[in-house]
């Protein structure tokens, strides 16, 4: 009886202390309005109430909350991203990326939802808000420093569709000239404009929900859309990557990245110094990075999509196929891998192995060939593995070469499919040995599946989406460090880069080198078994010699 009595009082201590602490924590999460009339103890005594479960009628104590808004809100917290577009191509690509996912979720350019989809089950308030007049606004905040691509958008059909306090441009309108420091510099007068959305954006939840969630807590990340090659993208990117790094340091911050095109002769003179000074940024202030390489991007065009000269509207219609493709599941959630966080923990293994390629098939506008194609979930993962639909170039993926491999592969599969199909395809690409993979770490293929939109039309029954890590992605870093070297043994355009950012003798393009060639290095040795020891030898090396000093 003793030994009862004593195990039930440790239990019931233990839960007290578990309830304590979640409150702590907890506490710090939410805004209560107003606070000036209660004491601490009365704002704990209401957490340690919410979280225990018990007494929530305690709740109508305090004046001004709607206790019908806690129970149905603050237990299921919204996992809202906010789309940051940069510069001329982040704004182009995320204008497509919206107005595919209008179209499959059923919301007009002006923002209304049509009759016919009023009755689907989806999450479009994962990436849209609804105004007070209940029509949809994009999570989105359009950022240029020139102004004639948001002047497009503000042209088009879907002018009425985005907030216009979440546009901001430069007051003059000169642009970033191209250049990485010019970018950089004018970031600091768009950031006053821009932390003050952040402030009304909280103010928002505030005025809505009496007891509201604070708004860095309701929102998962940011997804930053642009390129790391021209001026805006590159230099106002760079700077707004690490503030949101130091700002937010517990949000997910996913990019969709354009490399420039590796085939041609840039029209950017100084393209290397600004790809190499955001790849620094990227490495070091983003949890992952999605790459899209122009040179892959205009070759599907041409080869796959039959298009002798694609124009800039579809090249962003490919890219907007990826990341609506990318989404899907969290759009349109099931009871597995509706968690962006989860999916992209299965491909990243280590803070700095990030960089993911892509895939998609089928990418055809033939229907001949689409009529005959066949589409089943086997067919569509042998075809992700094709080099010819990977939205990289020049970089060795065959699974033959043994000195690359994959880290891991995600499959996000759309369509009317057998779940059982998918397990018995995976076990026929592994007897084929169509996959090579890491030697120190298990093979990773996870596959995602996921419904397609009802109102959108499409002549495939299934189609794929890969997002794979591979280590072979250390060739465009590699290729990115070469172009450098080449102008700075020249000192070409050095000039330009004369900023305090860059330091008197550009010691910031030093650095920027060095993360890039060691990011290039993890990458490589990654393929080889050593991976786990890989930085030890660096950390040996630099400690001093115990025994040396203690004589």
């Amino acid at each position: 009886l003793f030994c009862t009595i004593f195990l039930l009082s440790l239990l019931f201590v233990l839960f007290q202390i578990e309830i304590r602490i979640k409150a702590f924590v907890f506490q710090f999460r939410l805004v209560l309005l107003p606070m000036k009339n209660y004491c601490i103890f009365d704002i704990l005594l209401f957490h340690i109430t919410f979280l225990s479960g018990r007494r929530l009628s305690d709740l109508k104590k305090f004046p001004g909350i709607n206790l019908t808004i806690v129970e149905g809100n603050l237990g299921k917290m919204p996992r809202e991203m906010i789309t940051v577009q940069l510069g001329q191509c982040g704004n182009q690509i995320g204008s497509e990326f919206w107005k595919t996912l209008c179209a499959e979720h059923g919301i007009s350019p002006e923002g209304v939802l049509e009759n016919y989809a009023a009755d689907t089950e989806d999450r479009k308030d994962i990436y849209f808000y609804q105004a007070d007049d209940e029509h949809y606004i994009p999570r989105a905040v359009l950022i240029d420093l020139e102004p004639r691509v948001i002047q497009s958008i503000l042209n088009s059909p879907y002018a009425k569709l985005y907030n216009p306090e979440n546009i901001f441009l430069s007051k003059d309108g000169g642009g970033a000239g191209n250049n990485w420091t010019s970018g950089f510099s004018q970031a600091y007068l768009i950031s006053v404009a821009v932390n003050s959305f952040m402030r009304k954006f909280s103010t928002f939840w505030i005025e809505k929900w009496k007891i509201a969630i604070v708004w860095r807590c309701s929102i998962l990340g940011f997804v930053l859309c642009h390129s790391i090659a021209g001026g805006t993208g590159s230099g106002l990117g760079s700077y707004i990557l690490e503030r949101f790094g130091d700002r937010f340091p517990k949000k997910l911050i996913q990019t969709y990245s354009v490399f420039p095109n590796q085939d041609e002769a840039s029209d950017v003179v100084v393209q290397p110094y600004n790809s190499l000074l955001t790849l620094k940024r990227l490495a070091q202030n983003s949890d992952c990075v999605v790459v899209l390489d122009n040179t892959a991007l205009n070759r599907i065009a041409v080869e796959r999509l039959h298009i002798d000269t694609p124009s800039f509207s579809q090249i962003n219609s490919l890219v907007s196929t990826i990341m609506s493709a990318s989404t899907s599941t969290l759009r349109y959630p099931g009871y597995m891998d509706n968690n962006l966080l989860s999916l992209l923990s299965s491909l990243i293994p280590s803070l700095k192995l990030h960089f993911l390629i892509t895939g998609y098939t089928p990418l055809t506008t033939d229907a001949n060939v689409t009529n005959i194609r066949k589409t089943s979930v086997m067919d569509v993962m042998r075809r992700l593995l094709q080099p010819e639909n990977m939205m990289v170039s020049n970089i060795p993926l065959k699974s033959k070469n043994a000195e690359h491999c994959y880290i891991s592969i995600l499959n996000i599969i759309q369509g009317d499919v057998d779940p059982s199909s998918v397990q018995k395809s995976i076990l026929r690409l592994r007897e084929r040995k169509l996959i090579q993979f890491i030697p120190w770490a298990p093979a990773s293929v996870h596959v995602a599946l996921s419904q397609k939109s009802p109102f959108v039309q499409t002549a495939n029954r299934i189609s794929g989406l890969m997002l794979a890590n591979h280590t072979a992605i250390s060739a465009l870093f590699e290729r990115t460090q070469s172009q450098y070297e080449k102008l700075r043994k020249k000192r070409a355009f050095l000039e330009q880069f004369k900023h305090e950012v860059i330091g008197e003798n550009y010691e910031e393009l030093d650095s920027s080198l060095e993360v890039v060639q060691n990011l290039a290095e993890e990458y490589k040795v990654a393929a080889t078994s050593n991976y786990l020891n890989f930085g030890l030898d660096k950390i040996v090396q630099s400690m001093p010699n115990t025994f040396e000093m203690r004589r």
